[in-house]
């Protein structure tokens, strides 16, 4: 009976270590589950239930200084035109930036368009490669290759999302770090992580996120910061950069518990999930600064045309936080100019100039 008892528990087990290795490798068990980072929109809240009784205090017409882009845009532009023009003048080069775009998603096109005129204002020469949306992936490796090849090419910005069928970090792995000038390469996302590495390239939209923080003279040490939304785009990077000036940062996704509680904690919100309008005003404590860095196309009240709107409630948020930028027109115009910088920047490395 003893042995049949003992054969019956080692089967059991061996049953058991089956099903766990069906479920989950070695590897990837390291790593946790991959789960979709997908977050859904909540309900409305009713008015009068905005304000808990904690967050309840005389507003007196109080609202946030707004922390608009645009004008701090404009001066990195015109820092980065001068040096150009600089370079231009005293050895005879200047930046190119190529630009990769697959298929024929309206919301590409239209950041391209922005982009390149943007480039072109500050005199950085731009090459452009659009494919067709069924191209091979060979054929787009080929391309983004052949200007990792080309010493006068000095940035290579390959536009997301690609199409389904293309895969996405394969191409960013590609592209060469020193010319990666979004700042998606693993070696440079890797580097940002580790203090006292120094990456080729900061994502452009974290880095603008940080360059509005300091421009306005939002202090960040030692300040506890919550970032909403971990993509590799902007969450994850920002919570790195975050880190690197000595702000306590707690990052919250799909999954976290009470992201509600955590967010009315911090003296710095981020956020960036693609929901529009899910950071309601009881969401924020008193005096926050919030960085809102989504951007929603919403159809207006009458349903005939769109708008474009934030992650963040503005009518509500603007009556708590201390200041707050405002979408459109907030992070969007200086994450262009952060674009603008990191090619310049890598020229100047090509010429011998830094």
């Amino acid at each position: 009976m003893r042995g049949c008892a003992t054969d019956g528990v080692v089967a059991w087990h061996r049953t058991l270590r089956k099903a766990f290795h069906s479920f989950c490798s070695p590897t990837s068990c390291i790593f946790g589950p991959n789960l979709p980072d997908v977050w859904v929109p909540r309900e409305h809240t009713p008015p009068h239930t905005l304000f808990p009784e904690s967050l309840q205090w005389a507003n007196n017409g109080h609202n946030a200084l707004i922390l608009e882009g645009k004008p701090i845009a404009k001066q990195i532009k015109l820092e980065v035109a001068d040096e150009i023009r600089r370079m231009k003048s005293g050895i005879g080069k200047f930046p190119r930036l190529a630009v990769v775009l697959v298929g024929d998603r309206r919301d590409s096109h239209t950041f391209i368009h922005i982009k390149l005129k943007a480039c072109d204002q500050v005199g950085i020469e731009t090459v452009t490669s659009q494919l067709p949306e069924n191209c091979d992936e060979s054929e787009l490796l080929d391309v983004v290759s052949g200007f990792n090849e080309d010493p006068d090419v000095h940035g290579i910005l390959v536009q997301l999302p690609l199409p389904q069928h293309l895969d996405e970090e394969k191409i960013i792995n590609v592209v060469s770090p020193e010319k990666d000038v979004d700042g998606f390469h693993p070696l440079n996302i890797g580097n940002l992580a580790i203090r006292g590495r120094k990456p080729f390239f900061v994502p452009c939209a974290p880095k603008g996120c940080i360059e509005l923080l300091l421009r306005h003279g939002v202090e960040i040490k030692g300040k506890r910061a919550v970032i909403i939304g971990r993509s590799k785009i902007v969450g994850l990077p920002t919570s790195l950069l975050l880190q690197r000036h000595h702000a306590t940062v707690s990052v919250l996704h799909a999954y976290t518990k009470n992201p509600e509680h955590i967010t009315s904690e911090a003296d710095i919100v981020v956020v960036d999930v693609g929901v529009p309008n899910i950071v309601r005003g009881n969401w924020l404590k008193k005096g926050a600064v919030v960085i809102d860095m989504g951007t929603n196309q919403v159809k207006d009240p009458s349903g005939h045309s769109f708008c474009v709107s934030g992650d963040v409630c503005f009518e509500e948020a603007v009556k708590v936080a201390s200041a707050i930028t405002p979408v459109p027109g907030g992070v969007g115009p200086v994450t262009i100019s952060m674009l603008l910088s990191n090619t310049l920047d890598s020229a100047k490395r090509a010429f011998g100039m830094v």
